[in-house]
């Protein structure tokens, strides 16, 4: 992902519902002076803006922030290898036929659009989930931008398959709007800062072959690599000499939930917009703090949402800021001069787009989800990874930005079934048949 742009509410908080944007204000959690520390500054080399208005966003799914049930698709028994870490190692089951799937018209042609947008990745990136081949793709995006009924592209192009059990999971995550100033000034005194110029990533595969696929991220201090500076240090001004801010929020709390999702919308005085998306990460690790509460016992029944911990976290000014720091990890930002982007580096589409576990779907591919609510239910393409977004058939649905978007993707936890969409071929490629499982790509 980079390492992603956009994250879930829910999958970062265990599984909690939310339901609504933040609103409201507490007093800022403003990195004092400090002796030798300068204060933040608007910038360390001040960003050039690219401010948008908002656009209107097509309604794909119906969506109406209503939960309306549906009634899955079964999914066919099957043996899972419990070491399994891919979906070829998890085997695949033919899936229904594509023709017989219920898919709007609307829903193809923009999944259509989003698979057409992701071919150049999908062909050029190998394959983690062992099922596909980048040449696999060629017939189907030269067939993608070729116009017709989008229904029948997919059935022609396409044959879907179940990975492992199918069993599938899908949260949901959107494009938060936050209140903000492009300059200091009473009200907006929350620093959203870009990355540090002091920030180190160091590929640890060119030091030793068995570090293959890791990192870190850490600064030099004389002649030493050493940690990053944590969310406390950061909040008191450790980097005010080294990362630029991009904006200023007037409420640190949607800063800090800005930065679990890691894209949003700034929205000045003016009206104008300012779009900000991930850039990097102080490599700290993640704590969820709606865990720490329900450990704690300091949410009351019912409480357990988005805008109950945000209501506690106003409602304990010292406890909040003090909890939110038991999270360590700290996102930095890059200014965005057009929709957010995914794990693949294409633009993420809200009602289309979902994030995937790259090791049991072809990122690019589409994925057809049959859940026990009809806004979930539908053809989805996956364009985006998520550190929570882990194993087979779970996935984490993109929404879009706005009131709706929020409560929809903050109130989302669908179960249901999972077909993958993959070219046509590729089960008789691996040599699987309809009830077998561990099926291993050849050559």
């Amino acid at each position: 992902m980079r390492i992603r742009v956009v994250w879930s509410w829910a999958a970062r908080w265990g599984g909690l519902s939310f339901a609504l944007a933040i609103g409201g204000c507490v007093g800022g959690f403003v990195p004092p002076a400090r002796p030798g520390v300068e204060a933040p500054r608007a910038s360390v080399e001040r960003p050039r803006h690219h401010l948008v208005r908002d656009e209107a966003a097509q309604d794909i799914r119906g969506a109406t922030g209503q939960i309306v049930g549906s009634v899955p698709l079964p999914a066919q028994p099957a043996f899972v290898p419990a070491a399994a870490t891919s979906a070829a190692a998890s085997g695949v089951l033919a899936g229904p036929p594509i023709a017989s799937l219920p898919i709007t018209a609307v829903q193809a042609e923009a999944a259509r659009a989003a698979f057409a947008r992701s071919c150049p990745g999908l062909m050029r990136r190998t394959d983690q989930s062992g099922l596909t081949r980048g040449a696999d793709w060629q017939g189907a995006c030269a067939a993608a931008g070729a116009g017709g009924d989008a229904r029948a592209f997919f059935a022609q192009w396409f044959e879907a398959v179940q990975v492992g059990d199918g069993k599938a999971f899908a949260t949901g995550y959107y494009e938060p709007e936050i209140r903000g100033s492009l300059d200091r000034r009473s009200g907006y005194e929350v620093p959203i800062y870009g990355r540090p110029t002091d920030l180190i990533d160091v590929d640890l595969a060119q030091f030793s072959d068995d570090l293959k696929g890791k990192k870190v991220r850490g600064r030099v201090s004389g002649t030493t690599l050493v940690p990053y500076y944590d969310r406390t240090q950061i909040e008191e001004g450790a980097i005010a000499r080294t990362a630029p801010v991009l904006a200023w929020a007037a409420d640190p709390v949607e800063v800090f939930f800005l930065q679990i999702q890691g894209s949003g919308r700034v929205r000045l005085p003016d009206g104008a917009i300012l779009r900000i998306g991930y850039d990097t990460q102080n490599g700290r690790s993640y704590t969820g703090i709606g865990s720490l509460m329900r450990q704690r016992n300091l949410l009351a029944p019912g409480q357990a949402s988005m805008q109950g911990i945000v209501a506690w976290l106003r409602a304990n000014p010292d406890q909040g800021r003090a909890l939110m720091r038991e999270n360590k990890s700290f996102v930095f930002f890059r200014e965005l001069d057009g929709p957010p982007q995914g794990a693949m580096g294409y633009a993420v589409t809200g009602q289309v787009s979902v994030a995937a576990d790259p090791k049991f779907v072809p990122l690019g591919a589409p994925i057809f989800l049959s859940a026990d609510r009809a806004d979930a239910t539908g053809l989805w393409v996956a364009q985006d990874t998520g550190g929570a977004i882990k194993g087979a058939n779970r996935f984490d649905t993109f929404w879009g930005a706005g009131p709706m978007a929020a409560t929809v993707a903050g109130g989302m936890s669908a179960r249901g079934t999972a077909f993958l969409l993959v070219p046509i071929g590729t089960l008789a490629r691996l040599g699987a048949s309809q009830g077998a499982a561990g099926a291993t790509p050849t050559p």
